[in-house]
């Protein structure tokens, strides 16, 4: 997962004119109807620091909550009106938005990674070295909107409530060394630093797995705050959310074997640290 991500960090992303009006519009309906933020965030189901990050124009709006806060406002439409008029997020792909959306809310994450480091885990010199890389080339302006949100993205990692992480990723993918040598120790760094949060599992799959579950390719699997299980797979300037259910179970089947195959955490860890020590 890659193409689709952006960028992301503990860098604020300036607000999108679209965010900020479908705020102001969503902040007129909620006085109209004579509620606080306070008030409102239950009755649709969302923290009021969720509610106040709409209303800023500094977070997309989930459908979720959308539906609700029509259906709680009462606003004649007006609410779902101004939703369709959201653009995408600079530096996140059109066809990626959605999984974001369900990632920042996420209960568990499962992500399975062949062709580079996901975007959760990427530093933001190696998320610079990748995104410049691949033709064709991004202006400087586009290279720091993806790397921005790239990193902003991270937050999930260590928000409370924890969420559950889970990340398998090729050994191969490090020992290409995107950007670098230099590049490549720092990411090593941390990932390590990531191993170590509570929530978060990190498994290499040894370059030679003679039994492999993931010869499709890269794919995630995702429980939302509703506890319905969702999908998605990325591809070239392509990406797929999933909602039906046989398809999302093939995808725990395959996850399911890949922690098998993968090298246990511990073990991991280790190879992360002679892979380091090779640089």
């Amino acid at each position: 997962m890659t193409a689709g991500e952006g960028s992301n960090g503990d860098n604020q992303v300036e607000p999108d004119p679209d965010l900020r009006n479908f705020g102001e519009v969503l902040k007129a309906s909620r006085k109209r109807a004579g509620l606080t933020q306070e008030q409102f965030g239950p009755k649709v189901g969302y923290s009021v620091q969720y509610v106040a990050s709409v209303e800023q124009g500094r977070r997309h709006p989930s459908a979720r909550f959308v539906s609700k806060a029509e259906e709680v406002l009462d606003a004649f439409g007006v609410i779902q009106i101004a939703a369709k008029q959201l653009t995408r997020r600079r530096g996140l792909a059109s066809w990626f938005r959605q999984w974001a959306e369900l990632e920042e809310t996420a209960v568990a994450l499962n992500t399975y990674e062949c062709r580079s480091i996901p975007g959760l885990l990427q530093t933001e010199a190696y998320a610079r070295a990748q995104i410049e890389n691949v033709p064709p080339r991004p202006t400087a302006q586009e290279a720091e909107d993806r790397i921005t949100l790239r990193l902003d993205r991270q937050k999930v990692l260590t928000r409370t409530p924890y969420t559950t992480f889970s990340f398998i990723i090729e050994q191969t993918v490090i020992e290409r060394q995107t950007g670098g040598s230099e590049v490549t120790r720092d990411l090593i760094d941390h990932l390590l630093r990531c191993s170590e949060l509570p929530n978060v599992d990190i498994q290499l799959m040894p370059t030679v797995s003679p039994e492999h579950a993931g010869t499709d390719g890269p794919f995630c699997v995702l429980e939302s705050e509703e506890h319905q299980w969702w999908g998605y797979s990325e591809g070239q300037k392509a990406g797929q959310v999933i909602s039906d259910p046989k398809a999302v179970s093939d995808f725990h089947q395959q996850y399911a074997k890949l922690r098998i195959q993968a090298l246990n955490p511990a073990n991991s860890t280790g190879l992360l640290m002679r892979l380091r020590g090779s640089l």
